[in-house]
């Protein structure tokens, strides 16, 4: 079982393949298999890439975070993660919704190492009160599915996707699910308190290929947000997907695969030397 120590916390990770090294950061309550769920399909016809995903403190069998307070010091982690683990390589990196907003300030701390990034709904403002947001609807549902569930099950599933069916359920509860249930709910509830960095994130023109799924039917984060950003990423893909909420990558799952593979090689051929 994997552990990287670093200052103020002992990081479970998990690495798959060799070749390019490929950051995956999840979002805030779930753990690594979000990302592991929905990226490692992609990865089957792909060689080359060495994935790397773990679990943020406070979720899933990350541990000895007890000195974490904040997202900057979240953020202090994930970057000591990265220098411990990859001293010296470039890398690319993916991030989705709470690790998106991680994302953009390990960009500020290591960008002449980052060769690309990827961000699924990702959290641009932290206040939720500030959020430029949709309000939550069902897109899609099958009644005959949802009764085989129980209630609970039911009213979790529809607060949280937008496609309610056998094989959104099945991933929701195996990927997002699973690792909720191991939160450290307490200290997750401390890091809300200081949710967004203490810094303003600098305007950093990026110029790697990149990627933006943003979700129409994201009531969490919304998607207008993050068009803000747009003219800092000159190599950018933006994509607001209909019939997607905040879990996208389940939900317009064959988009996702496409568009994730597309932005992959755009980042082979940008830095073609580092694929050799």
């Amino acid at each position: 079982m994997p552990f990287c120590q670093v200052t103020n916390a002992t990081i479970y990770y998990e690495e798959i393949g060799v070749g390019q090294p490929i950051i995956m950061l999840h979002g805030f309550t779930p753990d690594h298999r979000l990302m592991k769920g929905c990226m490692e399909p992609i990865f089957t016809q792909r060689e080359g890439w060495k994935r790397i995903y773990l679990d943020l403190p406070g979720m899933g069998k990350t541990k000895d975070y007890e000195h974490i307070h904040n997202t900057d010091d979240m953020l202090e982690a994930v970057v000591e993660f990265i220098q411990t683990v990859l001293p010296s390589q470039s890398f690319v990196i993916a991030g989705e919704s709470y690790g998106g907003y991680l994302t953009r300030g390990i960009m500020q701390k290591l960008e002449d190492r980052i060769l690309g990034v990827a961000f699924v709904c990702p959290m641009i403002v932290p206040e939720k009160q500030d959020r430029i947001v949709p309000a939550h609807t069902i897109v899609a549902a099958n009644q005959p599915f949802l009764a085989t569930l129980t209630k609970q099950q039911v009213d979790d599933f529809s607060t949280h996707q937008v496609v309610l069916d056998a094989y959104n359920w099945n991933r929701y509860k195996n990927e997002v699910l699973v690792g909720c249930q191991l939160a450290d709910e307490n200290f997750l509830e401390k890091i809300l308190q200081n949710y967004g960095f203490s810094f303003a994130l600098k305007d950093i023109l990026f110029q790697q290929p990149s990627l933006f799924l943003l979700g129409k039917q994201d009531s969490v984060v919304g998607y207008q947000d993050a068009l803000d950003l747009l003219k800092f990423f000159p190599r950018a893909t933006f994509s607001i997907l209909d019939r997607a909420g905040h879990n996208l990558q389940i939900e317009q799952s064959h988009l996702f695969h496409v568009l994730v593979s597309e932005w992959l090689d755009r980042v082979e051929e940008t830095n073609s030397s580092f694929f050799l």
